[in-house]
Parts: C-alpha cells; sequence; structure tokens
C-alpha cells in the first residue's frame, strides 16, 4: 500500500488576486540510492514537488527531506504501483538498475525499464531522465550494454527521454570514487590490470545533479542521448595518484600486469576494500573501456559549459572535506555539499570503510 506524505515545498508569496501555481512534479526512483537520495532535495531546492517511489518506504522515512515529499511504497515490477506513483507527474527520473549482477540481470533491466516506460507514457508523464553510463562504440561489458539497452528502451517508448550518460562520479558515497579511495589509502603498492591506463573523463556528483536538474525542462521534442562529463581526461592510474597527493600520501607504486581479469579483479577488490564484489564487478567491467565524452550539448538547454564543471582535483577535494566525527554525527544529503559524506551513504563509504 501506498505511504503519502503531502508535499510542502517552499513558495513564494503570490501577489494577491492571482492564485499560485502549483510547482510541477517529479517522481524520483531509485531515492534511496546515491544520486537519487541528492537528487531529492535539488529538485525541492528548484521549486519542484517530488514524489518517490520505494520498495521500502522505512529506508527513505529517516532522510531529513521525507516530511517534504509524497512516498509511494511499491515495486517497479509491479504495474499497479507504476500506475500510482506516475499519475500527475509531469517528469520522472528513472535511476534504477541492476548492480549486483546475479541472475539475468540484463532480463531484469529490460522488462523493469518496459514496465517503467509503458506506465509512464499511459499516464502523461511529460518526460523520463535517466541516469546511464558514459561509453565508446563498439562491444561493451554486459553491465554497460545493460545500461545503453535501457536508455533505448526508454527513448523509444514514446515519452520525450533525456539519457544523460556519465563516466565515473566523484563524490563520497560514490561506489566508483570509494573504490578509488580505498584501494590508495589500502595499497601503497599495487599491480593492476594493464587496462587501468584507459581514459576515463570523470564527473563531479554536483554536476551530475546540475544536469539532471536541467533535463527536466528540456523541449518536449528533445529525445536523446546527452555525454555528462567534467573537464579532465585521466587513466585510472592518474586518478589515484592525485588522490594520494591531496590527501597527503607518498605515490603509490602501481605494476601493471596483462592477465587479472575483470572477474578475478572485481573479486581481488572485494578482498582488499570494504567495497561489495556485486558493486565491483560492474565497476571493474567500466574500466575495460576508454569513457570519453563525444559532445557537450546540454549546454545548448541552459547546462553549464563542460569548462564551468568541477576538474577532477576540485571535486575530489570536495569529497575529501567530509564532516568528522562518528556515524550519527553526519549530515542529511540536502544540508551539506553533495560530494560529502553524508547520513545516507553505506557503511563501508568514507573513512568509515577502514575505521
Amino acid at each position: 500500500m501506498p505511504t503519502a506524505h503531502s508535499p510542502t515545498p517552499a513558495t513564494e508569496a503570490q501577489p494577491r488576486g492571482i492564485p499560485a501555481q502549483e510547482p510541477r512534479l517529479a517522481l524520483v526512483t531509485g531515492a534511496s540510492g546515491y544520486v537519487g537520495t541528492r537528487l531529492v532535495p535539488a529538485l525541492l531546492k528548484a521549486g519542484y514537488a517530488v514524489r518517490v517511489l520505494a520498495r521500502d518506504a522505512s529506508r527513505v522515512f529517516a532522510r531529513g527531506w521525507a516530511d517534504d515529499v509524497e512516498i509511494v511504497e511499491g515495486d517497479v515490477g509491479v504495474d499497479a504501483d507504476l500506475a500510482r506513483a506516475c499519475e500527475g507527474v509531469e517528469v520522472a527520473y528513472y535511476l534504477i538498475h541492476s548492480m549486483d549482477g546475479e541472475g539475468d540481470f540484463v532480463e531484469r533491466d529490460r522488462e523493469m525499464a518496459i514496465a517503467f516506460s509503458t506506465a509512464a507514457r499511459e499516464a502523461g508523464v511529460g518526460r523520463i531522465v535517466y541516469l546511464s553510463g558514459l561509453h565508446p562504440d563498439g562491444p561493451l561489458s554486459d553491465h554497460l550494454a545493460s545500461r545503453v539497452e535501457v536508455g533505448e528502451v526508454l527513448m523509444a517508448s514514446g515519452v520525450p527521454t533525456a539519457v544523460l550518460q556519465a563516466a565515473m562520479v566523484v563524490g563520497s558515497g560514490s561506489a566508483s570514487f570509494e573504490m578509488l579511495r580505498h584501494l590508495t589509502h589500502r595499497l601503497p603498492v599495487m599491480i593492476t590490470p594493464a587496462w587501468l591506463e584507459h581514459r576515463i573523463q570523470p564527473i563531479a556528483i554536483a554536476d551530475v545533479l546540475h544536469a539532471l536538474v536541467v533535463a527536466a525542462a528540456l523541449p518536449p521534442e528533445v529525445n536523446r542521448a546527452f555525454d555528462i562529463a567534467g573537464p579532465d581526461v585521466l587513466s585510472y592510474r592518474e586518478m589515484i595518484q592525485k588522490f594520494a597527493e591531496l590527501s597527503g600520501m607518498r605515490q603509490r607504486v602501481i605494476v601493471p600486469v596483462p592477465l587479472l581479469t575483470p572477474y578475478l579483479a572485481s573479486h581481488w577488490i572485494g578482498l582488499v576494500t570494504p567495497v561489495p564484489t556485486g558493486l565491483a564487478k560492474p565497476l571493474v567491467g567500466s574500466l575495460l573501456h576508454e569513457v570519453v565524452a563525444t559532445e557537450d550539448d546540454l549546454a545548448a538547454y541552459g547546462g553549464r559549459t563542460r569548462a564551468a564543471y568541477l576538474t577532477f582535483e576540485e571535486s575530489a577535494r570536495a569529497a575529501l572535506a567530509h564532516p568528522a566525527g562518528s556515524e550519527r554525527d553526519l549530515p542529511e544529503p540536502g544540508d551539506c555539499d553533495p560530494a560529502q559524506l553524508t547520513a545516507a551513504d553505506p557503511s563501508w563509504a568514507g573513512p568509515r570503510g577502514w575505521w
């Protein structure tokens, strides 16, 4: 059964005699995830009314923004739940994917995307926004290929869709950033796959949120993918060394070897870092590819130009500026820089991962 909290976004006083305009209603799926829990306060700040769809409502009740949104408890795999969630929505954020890689996740992700896009079309949703992975042309890892397919399903739905394609997201709590953090801290000397020399174009979480909010207001004729990326193109090795420098550590000794497969590398990361192996597997798989943006078209629709996005050093510095103290003292998402560690992030994120 859905559980509702009446949305109470702040609105400016209207001139006497002119009725207040209802804020646009945005639906956020995956609101308990890393990006979703930060997107909700960003949308509220931008003046949207927000509804979240959560399989387990208790996971979002604890958030500081819970009283400011409508919470619908339900499952993306249940048509009736999707119909309730999409009713009256103008923009729907699809932030769901299978990161554990168990079972036939490709088929599962495809079916969820079809169900969601069908419900959005039948409810008259004005736009879908999906956060996908930046990728090259040609063969892809299973997880990255699945993300691309989900974007294609949504764009073919009949609902105008913006697919934002990002590589590594830099911010405390981001699984890809935490993998970088823990590898750098724990291994002054590391044997790594040769493909850690591949080029990556990371993006700060603050810039991801900016792009997601901009995408909500795209003209209805826009139905396409956009690359979103920061200004720096770096190898994973270079990011490790820069992170070590920013953390006050000596440069790491990195020895590349050609035989460390993605399967072995993901299990190795699961052993030497607190990042769960199920998360490490798709992250490692994405490193098989060079992921560099080929366009900056979102800037033409009100987004920032790439040159105005945070550099890797700027975004990593922001991520390292986490609040001191115990887990109980961490701020809620929306009460601090989105790059900082929050009470919503997993127990293995940030310095807590080795306390």
